[in-house]
Formats: C-alpha cells, structure tokens, sequence
C-alpha cells in the first residue's frame, strides 16, 4: 500500500504484510449504501484512506489574526522593514476519510473549504503539516501526472502521453481512435496544442489522464470548462474506470452534475468536513446552506454548520495485519 506522508511521519507498508481497514463511527454504516455493489463487496476494500489529515500554510497578512511565533529579533526586523506580520491559515482541519473500490465521491464546499488542498495532498502534490494519506496505487490527477508539448499537435500529444505513462507503442496504436473520441477535439486534433482555449486543452488531458485506466483518478473542476458532448463522453470514460474496480475523486461546484455523476459526497467548509454522506441528502443541506449565506443570514448559517459538525459519523481507522 502506498502512503504519502510528511518525511518525519513517513512509514512504509509491504503488501500483503498491513493495511489500513475503515469503518463508520459508533457501527453506522459506510457512506455511499447507494453506490454499485463493487463498493461493498467484502473484498472491495478502500482504494484511497485519508487520516487525520491537516493542511496549515503560513501566509503574510495586513489584516490581523493570529500571528506566528517568532523571536523577537525577527519580529522587529520584519517591522523595521515594513514587512506584514505572518499569520496561519487553516486549509484542511483533521480530515479522516477512506474511499473504497469502485466509489465516485463527491468532494463540494464553497471557494477555500480545502478541497483542492485536499486533492493535491492525495495526489502527492504536497506533503500535509500532519496526518497521512495511503493508496493501493499512484493516484492521477487531471493534468498533473504528465506534461504535454504545446509545440505539438493534440493527437502527438496524446502518443507521448500515453508512452509517458509506460503503455507500448502498439498498445498505444490500438487505443488512439477511442481517446481520440474522448477528446472530441474534431479537426482540431491536428492543431498544435497552444492554439487550444483552455476548454479545449482540458478535453485533451482529460483523455490522456484517463488512457491507462487509472485505479485512482483525481478530477477538480476537470468538467466544467467543457460543453455537453464533452461531459457526456466524459462521464462515460469515468463510468468505465468505475466498473473496472476504480475510484474517482471528484470536486465540482456543480450540484447537478454531483448528483448525477456521485455515489457518495462529501462537503468540507473552511478546512472542515460538515457531511460526508448520499449525494441528494448532501447537496440538499448545502444548497440550503449557501442560500442563507447569500441572504445574509450568517449567524443561522454558521449555527447549521456546527450542528451539522456534531452530527457527522467519523470515519475510524483501524490497522490490520495479514
């Protein structure tokens, strides 16, 4: 199993030896009793095991808050030169999660809730100021994973994305057609990849992130710079990757699209996980939540928040030996 952990935390697993096993708090059933069967198969265990993770940066501030600790020295250094005081910002907050085989989760929260944050930590992006993250693969992330030439053409590109991620040459041959279709690109497969808008270099990834059936994939926002065709193709590809025993990590301020696409959602709101639960139930409470923000009416809002904080099953890990 792999993790991706601070270099002080780190700890290594062989297969077969130990593993991470998760359950709901209290005997509360897993998230997502509406997913696909392969999701709570005995054998489909977790593809993706967040624990206990916390993100925390250290950022200059003119606005106030709590600031850093530093000497005194450096603290009137940094006044003498006119330099804004360093404060914390606490982007991910003890995040506790697994994600099983075969999953499509849901990741939803107003702008800074932490998802981003979030995906990055498991993509292996950044390493978290505490707490871990284990896989049973190399999570991909949409656009991450492999640097494409804007010198050349989209189908070039997608040859050498997909000879990048170790696929044969012949492999490659057989495949084109269908990532090709996935792009939906038209005659502008032939164009180098710098005359593409951002939609369109988008669709592009899109197809090379998903060639090689990842068993992790990770999307943020990765749908919405696309049109119809695009989505609809998409959510075909990633069906795919589901069935084939994959998990899918999926952040979209599209409620529709969550609903249509999720078996699980889970809502994080300023680094904090308010729900984590089915996708209609989720995306209702936060619909609502969202319209009470818009209207002004803070303090109701942030007293639902915490209710909802008090109500959350936890996820608990346990370590299992073979």
């Amino acid at each position: 199993m792999r993790t991706n952990a601070r270099h002080d935390d780190a700890a290594s697993h062989a297969p077969g030896a130990s593993g991470v096993s998760a359950e709901r708090a209290n005997g509360a059933p897993a998230p997502g009793d509406g997913a696909p069967a392969l999701a709570r198969q005995p054998g489909a265990g977790p593809a993706v095991v967040i624990d206990h993770v916390s993100m925390i940066y250290n950022v200059t501030s003119t606005g106030g808050g709590d600031e850093v600790p530093v000497s005194a020295p450096v603290r009137w250094a940094r006044r003498a030169l006119g330099r804004p005081p360093i404060v914390q910002n606490l982007a991910v907050h003890d995040v506790t999660l697994a994600v099983h085989q075969g999953e499509f989760v849901g990741f939803i929260g107003r702008n800074g809730s932490g998802k981003s944050t979030l995906m990055n930590i498991v993509a292996g992006q950044m390493n978290p100021t505490s707490g871990r993250v284990y896989s049973v693969d190399t999570p991909v992330k949409l656009g991450v994973n492999v640097s494409l030439v804007p010198a050349l053409s989209g189908e070039k590109n997608i040859r050498l994305g997909c000879l990048a991620q170790g696929m044969h040459p012949r492999r490659v041959d057989e495949i084109l057609p269908e990532l090709v279709e996935v792009a939906a690109l038209g005659k502008a497969i032939h164009w180098p990849m710098k005359a593409y808008s951002s939609g369109m270099a988008a669709r592009l990834r899109f197809a090379v992130a998903t060639a090689t059936d990842p068993h992790i994939l990770i999307l943020d926002e990765a749908l919405s710079t696309g049109d119809a065709q695009f989505r609809e193709r998409g959510q075909a590809r990633m069906a795919q990757i589901r069935e084939q025993a994959g998990c899918v990590l999926f952040v979209s301020h599209s409620m529709a699209e969550v609903r249509e696409m999720c078996t699980r959602v889970v809502w994080l709101d300023q680094g904090d996980t308010l729900m984590d639960g089915d996708p209609e139930t989720v995306t209702v409470e936060y619909e609502q939540y969202m319209k009470q923000l818009a209207a002004g009416n803070n303090l109701a809002a942030h007293k639902r928040k915490f209710e909802l904080m008090d109500r959350l099953v936890r996820t608990e890990l346990h370590e299992v030996h073979a």
